[in-house]
């Protein structure tokens, strides 16, 4: 009996920090809505990033000295992944509603296990593909209370947002170079690669400063930078590179589907949205489909 119980326990222990970034990236929509433009997404990123980097490359000094120049390169080919995800999001979320952006990202759960059946040339199992459409099932009805509208350039991006954070699981768990690396120094080169890319984009766009657009910001709006760059980015981050070496990127990917309901919760919570009976139940399906993926993918 207690051989039985260990390995759910075990599981528990990974699951529920890639849970609580699930949490942290549903209540991002709001953060990020409330402090960025289309015009300051770039400084934003910039200040975001920037803020997290030299935290992560004072705790893992002695870390970041004892990466190989191969370890070097795959986290930098991540950071360049992860770039590309957080423009195509921040640009996204700006041009789209919340209802959209969380309808299609949650795709990604779809999304994994079908790249990685692809990438391994092996058939997903029916129980996960079943709870992986029941939870796609849920983010609809959830996300009914604010309409779902015509698909523009906003829903394209998050739509490709969708498939980047697939590559990027994906990436993580396949690239030799970094898998027998720290997670605490790939994380800090992933997000140095990428405040590289946010700053050079925004020295050649025409947006405000990442300087300028900081002495604009009052308490609400350092608030929300900070929760962005210390929960959802650096927390974020490092759970999902430990998590996605304990477990399936599936699953990784099945528990961060739970995004949007999270998204939800916070829109009621702290942006004063409501939720009819459709999305009730959609947030019902979106739980019970997150916990049959977890036993299918077991």
């Amino acid at each position: 009996m207690r051989r039985r119980d260990a390995a759910p326990r075990r599981a528990w222990h990974t699951d529920l920090p890639v849970l609580l970034v699930a949490v942290c990236w549903g209540a991002s929509y709001l953060a990020a809505k409330d402090i960025t433009t289309a015009r300051t997404v770039l400084a934003v990123l910039v200040l975001r990033f920037a803020l997290a980097v030299p935290v992560l490359a004072v705790a893992g000094r002695r870390a970041l000295r004892a990466l190989t120049g191969a370890q070097w390169r795959g986290a930098c080919l991540l950071g360049l992944i992860l770039s590309g995800i957080f423009l195509l999001e921040t640009y996204g979320v700006v041009h789209t509603s919340a209802t959209n952006a969380g309808l299609i990202i949650s795709l990604t759960m779809v999304f994994t296990p079908l790249a990685e059946a692809a990438v391994t040339r092996t058939r997903p199992a029916p129980g996960f593909l079943g709870a992986a459409l029941l939870s796609v099932l849920g983010v609809v009805l959830l996300t009914q209370g604010g309409g779902f509208t015509r698909p523009g350039t906003g829903d394209l991006l998050m739509l490709l947002a969708a498939l980047a954070r697939t590559l990027h699981v994906l990436a993580m768990s396949r690239i030799r170079a970094v898998q027998g690396a720290d997670a605490l120094p790939l994380t800090t080169v992933q997000l140095g690669a990428s405040v590289a890319v946010f700053a050079l984009l925004s020295a050649v766009s025409d947006g405000p400063a990442p300087w300028t657009a900081a002495a604009h910001f009052g308490p609400r709006e350092w608030a929300g930078l900070l929760f962005l760059s210390g929960l959802c980015t650096v927390f974020a981050f490092f759970v999902q590179m430990w998590a996605v070496r304990r477990t399936s990127p599936s699953r990784v990917g099945l528990l961060l589907g739970t995004e949007p309901l999270w998204a939800a919760a916070a829109g009621i919570a702290l942006g004063g949205e409501r939720l009819g009976a459709p999305g009730l139940v959609g947030g019902a399906l979106v739980l019970a489909g997150t916990a049959w993926g977890r036993r299918a993918a077991g």
